[in-house]
């Protein structure tokens, strides 16, 4: 796959079809525009899920940003983050990037990692052979990285962020529902802690995440 420079812009020249692994809004809302060939429930190894991301482009504004996760480095032996992975055509991959360099456009690179297919509980061990994904993350030095904060600031900001793509408690409350829905027998428990943590803050304040939008 060759990425090069075409008045500013990246011209993608697939030579396969490519995956896509989606760790946040894209375990629950795709959108992408065509269809997918293949998805898969599984997880990338070394790194952990955390809203540590600013977002000032759909969940916050300037100003008053909003938290969404990235995936920051752990222990390449336990730490894993589970997702959902999408293979796109061939034909069909430079349109896909074209249109998460401008989703993910609030801080997010994108690189090449190896996705592990998914064994619950008493499943057997017959899963298909790793692949590799592409993944977007925002690292430490993108200029709207949060970084870690105690659970009950981080708590307390998200809960009362909104911006154009909705509140932000709606898009932590739909990963949380998302990870129980794909992945029952795991327990995430920096976003479950997050999600306990800010329904606490909405109540005592008497209010909810009223937003509509996903």
């Amino acid at each position: 796959m060759a990425w090069e420079k075409s008045d500013g812009a990246r011209v993608i020249v697939a030579d396969s079809d490519k995956w896509f692994f989606g760790y946040g809004s894209l375990t629950w809302k795709v959108n992408f525009p065509c269809p997918v060939v293949e998805q898969r429930t599984g997880y990338i190894r070394g790194f952990k899920r955390r809203f540590w991301q600013g977002s000032e482009d759909h969940r916050g504004v300037p100003g008053a940003p909003g938290r969404v996760v990235t995936v920051v480095p752990g222990d390449a032996d336990s730490d894993r983050v589970l997702g959902v992975a999408y293979r796109i055509a061939q034909e069909h991959v430079d349109e896909v990037v074209s249109y998460l360099d401008v989703r993910e456009k609030g801080g997010y690179s994108c690189e090449n990692v190896r996705f592990h297919t998914y064994r619950g509980a008493g499943e057997q061990d017959n899963d298909p052979a790793p692949v590799d994904v592409f993944l977007y993350r925002g690292l430490a030095d993108n200029p709207v990285f949060l970084g870690d904060a105690p659970l009950e600031d981080i708590a307390k900001q998200i809960a009362f962020a909104v911006g154009p793509s909705g509140d932000n408690p709606t898009y932590l409350f739909n990963l949380a529902d998302a990870m129980r829905r794909l992945f029952p027998d795991h327990d995430d428990p920096h976003l479950f802690q997050l999600e306990s943590a800010v329904k606490d803050v909405l109540a005592k304040a008497g209010n909810g995440a009223t937003s509509t939008a996903e």
